[in-house]
């Protein structure tokens, strides 16, 4: 693995954390919305990571050369999906958005679980960086040997 490649593999990490807190300050921000343009209660939406390569199939030696000489490693966001569990149905007869029986049903986001999920994805960012990190004071220790 060359030293670009370690590099690469920490910013394509720290770009999907980025992008995974987007997502989390979204749900955050629409967890009171009860009715968007299509007409419906906004949906949790969550993303999915990626490996960038994929996984060799073969011996141990093909595997690790295909390592070796892989400058695509990394992740990616892969998608971002709607959360399928239920909505959260609320009494409240007054609301514009009631139906028949009186209950408005409300975004099935829980802000405590996107705090959580928001702490994960910014240690998850430290930890890239801090890898990043590694990876420059070490090059940078390769350079002074020629001194």
């Amino acid at each position: 693995m060359s030293f670009m490649s370690s590099l690469n593999i920490s910013g394509s990490g720290m770009t999907a954390q980025k992008f995974r807190l987007d997502i989390i300050s979204q749900n955050i921000a629409n967890a009171e919305v009860t009715r968007t343009e299509d007409g419906t209660p906004y949906r949790r939406q969550m993303t999915v990571l990626n490996s960038v390569n994929t996984i060799p199939t073969g011996s141990f030696r093909d595997a690790l050369s295909s390592e070796l000489s892989n400058q695509n490693a990394g992740v990616q966001v892969g998608a971002v999906v709607e959360d399928p569990s239920a909505l959260v149905p609320v009494y409240d007869p007054s609301h514009p958005d009631a139906n028949a029986d009186g209950y408005v049903m409300y975004p099935n986001v829980s802000t405590a679980q996107e705090m959580v999920d928001a702490m994960g994805a910014s240690r998850a960012y430290e930890a890239n960086v801090t890898a990043f990190n590694a990876t420059k004071a070490i090059a940078l220790k390769a350079l002074e040997i020629g001194k």
